[in-house]
């Protein structure tokens, strides 16, 4: 598959699993949250919520609501999705089935006199997101409580720039009330989402490579998850194509599965000696290959 096909398939299944985990249309309608019996299923990706059409949770507002409860230190449903999640799919969820990933992709195809490959402080910058993810999700929701013992949920009333885009603006939109109600703290993830969705123009996907706590979390399952990435040795040259195609800016031949690696196949569609393929891949040729002698 050449890389423009390979890339349109990704983005209509990026756009029809947003349409399928966000098809409560009447919430955008009428500026309500859907409140159903779906919303106790998380879906994989950074999907808040709040959002009017949201069908499901966010798996890291879930998690956190459970921490911040008061009532449980632990959530074996939230983390065992997660886990699950993890061990099926890597960060091939942030690649294929997040929102917010989506939003970035498409602004960074807009013109711009000079692309930046990565923000400076790369190096350091890609471990923010475990700090924020143990931070944020983890410690101030167990350790700061108020008097009756609840704790509040970090990164979502904070830093998520996500839920200010597809949860915040639609329903302050739609509710009069509300926009009387605004004060700092909205001031602040606004100019958060405004930052994060400038930077997308100038480089791939910033939210995701420096801060997204969702990504560092299943970036820790990607070397033993199912959906993995192979460099067969025997054809690969190490010319390079497969680094200049990658946006998060992994060295394919060296680690194809790397924790920054979101499976977005644009490596494997740019490698000229065929030399890249995905567990997918053999799984497909496994089955072609039973059905042929059947």
């Amino acid at each position: 598959m050449d890389r423009k096909k390979q890339s349109l398939t990704r983005r209509l299944f990026q756009a029809a699993f947003f349409a399928l985990t966000n098809g409560y249309v009447r919430g955008f309608t009428e500026g309500k949250i859907y409140k159903g019996s779906l919303k106790r299923l998380c879906v994989p990706g950074l999907n808040c919520y709040s959002c009017p059409g949201a069908l499901g949770s966010c798996p890291i507002g879930s998690l956190q609501a459970v921490l911040d409860g008061g009532k449980f230190r632990f959530s074996a449903y939230v983390l065992g999705l997660l886990m699950a999640f993890g061990t099926l799919f890597g960060r091939l969820v942030c690649g294929w089935m997040c929102p917010f990933g989506l939003v970035q992709e498409l602004l960074h195809k807009i013109p711009f006199p000079k692309k930046r490959r990565n923000l400076p402080g790369h190096r350091v910058l890609v471990y923010l997101k475990y700090l924020v993810l143990v931070l944020f999700v983890i410690v101030l929701p167990l350790g700061i409580r108020d008097r009756f013992g609840l704790g509040k949920p970090w990164f979502c009333a904070l830093l998520c720039p996500s839920g200010t885009l597809f949860a915040g603006i639609p329903l302050l939109l739609k509710n009069p009330a509300m926009r009387q109600t605004l004060g700092g703290l909205f001031a602040l993830k606004l100019s958060l989402l405004l930052l994060f969705l400038l930077l997308s123009v100038l480089t791939y996907r910033p939210f995701c490579k420096y801060v997204c706590p969702l990504g560092a979390f299943y970036g820790c399952f990607n070397r033993v998850s199912v959906s993995r990435m192979r460099v067969d040795p025997e054809k690969c040259t190490r010319c390079g194509a497969c680094r200049a195609a990658c946006g998060m800016d992994v060295k394919v031949w060296e680690s194809p599965n790397h924790a920054e690696c979101i499976r977005c196949g644009a490596c494997k569609a740019a490698c000229p000696a065929g030399a890249i393929t995905s567990t997918f891949d053999e799984l497909r040729a496994s089955y072609k290959k039973r059905t042929a002698k059947e």
